[in-house]
């Protein structure tokens, strides 16, 4: 059966029972922000102002008094009547997800525990991407999901900053079987993580920890392609770690305004500052009521951004994130 989804600005799309809401509206060209694709997230929290719905499975990120009051997560959700939402959509159609085999072009390691994998694309393949998306990348029966670390190139490349997790069914492949020319599949492009063109926002606030510089990374090379997106605005990025060879990498742009600053929580040194990314943008002069913030990396870093952000003047419709959940 098939239910009609109407969004605040009067778009319509149909959902089957079958499917979530996120699920219909992606397939039928409407942009609804999300990010996991497995009710773990906040990314694709929207309130239903009149309907009925129920849920796939028990999320763990909704509080009982947001249920009471309609919310959900509508990767989760699916309807069992018409609905109303009091969400727009994101005013543009988003790249239609493929699978499409890759092979391993080249692995380099930037630290103890972190290597860039560099994926090639067949020389016919057509696959965009918006910089600051992820990909799955498929090996067998298994998948698991990797921000895209670079901008769309002639070449056909893309690139991944990996971490080694203890246990990790892929970190083990990554880290000790993975070779030059395997084969892999991905599938994407996934996520609605990207900068978003604002005329009245002064500065455009970038946090990071550990390998969430990935998405951010492939931001940043976007404004350095495109500047005229970011005119008169002041870019700003905050990269967090726990120690110095956590921070892999120096950011420095001639094409645009922008300030780097490193931060360490367990270290300390002349050249980065100490504590945690939100903290440390708080201390810099920077108006928050004109301001958009790009969140990535740990639920916690983002959580707690997001609340003491928005305590201090950020619009909360201005904040955008792309928390790194676990597989398990």
């Amino acid at each position: 059966m098939s239910y009609k989804i109407r969004l605040k600005n009067n778009k319509e799309f149909h959902c089957e029972t079958s499917k979530t809401i996120l699920e219909a509206a992606l397939e039928q060209g409407i942009g609804l922000e999300y990010s996991c694709l497995s009710a773990r997230c906040r990314s694709c929290v929207v309130r239903v102002v009149e309907g009925r719905y129920g849920n796939i499975k028990d999320d763990m990120v909704l509080s009982e008094e947001e249920r009471k009051q309609g919310f959900v997560l509508s990767c989760n959700a699916v309807p069992c009547s018409d609905l109303q939402l009091d969400v727009e959509d994101l005013g543009m159609q988003l790249f239609k997800k493929q699978i499409i085999p890759v092979k391993i072009n080249l692995i380099s390691v930037l630290s103890s525990d972190i290597i860039r994998v560099e994926l090639r694309l067949p020389p016919t393949a057509n696959f965009r991407f918006i910089p600051g998306q992820y990909v799955n990348i498929i090996r067998g029966g298994e998948k698991r999901s990797y921000s895209l670390a670079n901008v769309p190139n002639a070449e056909n490349h893309l690139e991944f900053f990996i971490r080694n997790y203890h246990g990790g069914l892929f970190s083990k492949y990554w880290f000790r079987e993975a070779r030059q020319n395997d084969l892999l599949r991905i599938e994407g492009p996934l996520g609605t993580f990207f900068y978003r063109e604002n005329d009245s926002c002064e500065n455009v606030v970038l946090l990071a920890t550990g390998t969430g510089i990935a998405p951010i990374r492939s931001i940043l090379q976007q404004f350095a392609e495109k500047p005229h997106l970011i005119k008169n605005k002041k870019v700003w990025l905050f990269w967090g770690g726990r120690k110095q060879e956590d921070l892999f990498m120096d950011f420095s742009f001639d094409e645009f305004d922008f300030t780097f600053i490193p931060v360490l929580s367990q270290e300390s040194n002349k050249n980065t500052e100490k504590g945690y990314v939100q903290n440390v943008a708080l201390k810099q002069e920077i108006n928050w009521l004109n301001s958009q913030v790009y969140a990535c990396g740990s639920p916690n870093m983002i959580e707690t951004s997001r609340t003491i952000l928005v305590q201090n003047g950020l619009p909360s419709e201005m904040f955008f994130a792309d928390p790194f959940v676990s597989t398990n």
